[in-house]
């Protein structure tokens, strides 16, 4: 049996003030039909990146509601996951070799997953709802069928993959019923799913991370790792990885610095138990911060946590996610739901949530990183404004109820 992931409570009425009756009445109408439906999340890895925060919202509030919905995740060494690692890059358009020995190790970890995996009592899911690559070979290899519905959902930016990697996936798609794609462009060639659903993601606005915190506050956590907060600070809160691009935050942050001397640099991240290349690339990141003592290059091994990133993202003058390539960027939504325009890189997921001018700056190069930095920091008043914009389209847009009321959608498409 696969390793079931325990969540916390949580309570979809909380959620009314912050999006209005017309949401909350509409989900509990969409779930009427569906009460008592076993449904299934299967991921990599139970903490750290954009699915696990996800599931830890979505799963519960789908219990609250009165579906049987349960979370587990695969098993797997470092041989495996360093494969999956590459899968993830290749598939995001990295020039990587796909060997024979990386396609036997992700199938022998799949079929050996697809093994443990059972149905609830005995019975099949309802649904199953298999999340990226990693495990995406489990509908193809389970020989039982434990589940009525199977759905693939891809959080990754595929819309320019490496044809190896691509090529060696797809023909495991072929018995999802359904797949679930963050937009229209990641679907690739050969997919022929039955059912085709376009979701972005969503964040909490009553996790940690993401309600209110005082300014003082704060002020007094971001003070404890040695940022000065009288000081102007920017911030790029992602995992350790080049698709990030820390090292051209970096670059962008030393041309700020020759116009504003005291500014700082924050970047904080998360080291994930399915990505062992972030402690090789948190390795380059440190060697390209130098000496500099205004840089501060933190993660959850140093006890960087959700209120911790809540601090962080309230205290910041600027909120910055330089990635070259996003499936859709959680942290992005983060910052804008605090009031605080993003500087975002203009790729992926990531224009969804900027609007360029309105809600932050779209960029396309270190110079243009450094540039919009400058205007953020030099105009306060524009920024604060840009700020309100930015809370507002993601109270309309990208917010987890939003994100419940869809796969409810799906899953009544799919039992019709």
């Amino acid at each position: 049996m696969l390793r079931e992931i325990e969540v916390a409570e949580k309570h979809l009425e909380y959620y009314r003030p912050i999006v209005g009756d017309e949401v909350i009445e509409e989900i509990l109408s969409l779930v009427e039909p569906l009460k008592g439906a076993s449904l299934v999340h299967i991921n990599a890895t139970g903490f750290g990146g954009g699915v696990a925060e996800i599931l830890q919202t979505l799963v519960p509030l789908m219990r609250d509601i009165g579906l049987d919905a349960h979370w587990q995740i695969i098993e797997g060494s470092d041989e495996f996951f360093n494969v999956t690692k590459a899968f993830h890059n290749g598939l995001q358009g990295m020039n990587i070799p796909l060997t024979e020995e990386m396609k036997e190790i992700w199938t022998r970890y799949n079929r050996l997953n697809a093994e443990r995996f059972e149905g609830p009592d005995g019975r099949q899911w309802d649904f199953a709802l298999i999340h990226d690559p990693q495990p995406a070979g489990l509908a193809q290899m389970t020989e039982r069928l434990p589940a009525h519905h199977w759905l693939w959902r891809c959080h990754i930016d595929t819309s320019q993959p490496n044809p190896a990697y691509w090529d060696f996936l797809v023909p495991y798609l072929q018995p999802y019923e359904t797949g679930i794609f963050t937009m229209q462009e990641y679907v690739g060639p050969g997919c022929e799913f039955e059912h085709l659903a376009i979701i972005p993601p969503t964040i909490d606005p009553l996790s940690p991370k993401n309600l209110p915190m005082d300014l003082s506050e704060a002020a007094q956590i971001v003070r404890r790792f040695g940022v000065d907060p009288y000081r102007p600070l920017i911030t790029q809160v992602s995992r350790f990885d080049p698709w990030k691009d820390p090292l051209g935050v970096i670059d962008a942050y030393k041309q700020v610095k020759q116009e504003v001397p005291e500014v700082q640099l924050a970047l904080v991240g998360s080291m994930a138990s399915d990505d062992p290349e972030g402690w090789y690339y948190l390795d380059k990141t440190s060697r390209r911060a130098g000496e500099d003592s205004d840089i501060f290059i933190l993660h959850n091994f140093y006890g960087i946590g959700n209120r911790e990133v809540n601090a962080f993202q309230t205290h910041s003058n600027v909120i910055v996610q330089k990635s070259t390539r996003e499936g859709f960027g959680l942290v992005v939504a983060e910052a804008l739901w605090k009031g605080k325009p993003v500087i975002g890189g203009n790729v992926g997921g990531i224009p969804l949530q900027i609007i360029d001018g309105v809600t932050g700056y779209l960029v396309n190069s270190v110079s243009e990183t450094a540039d919009a930095m400058l205007r953020l920091l030099q105009d306060p008043e524009q920024a604060q404004a840009m700020g309100e914009a930015a809370h507002e389209h993601v109270r309309q847009h990208f917010l987890s109820t939003r994100y419940l009321r869809d796969y409810l959608r799906l899953f009544n498409v799919l039992r019709s």
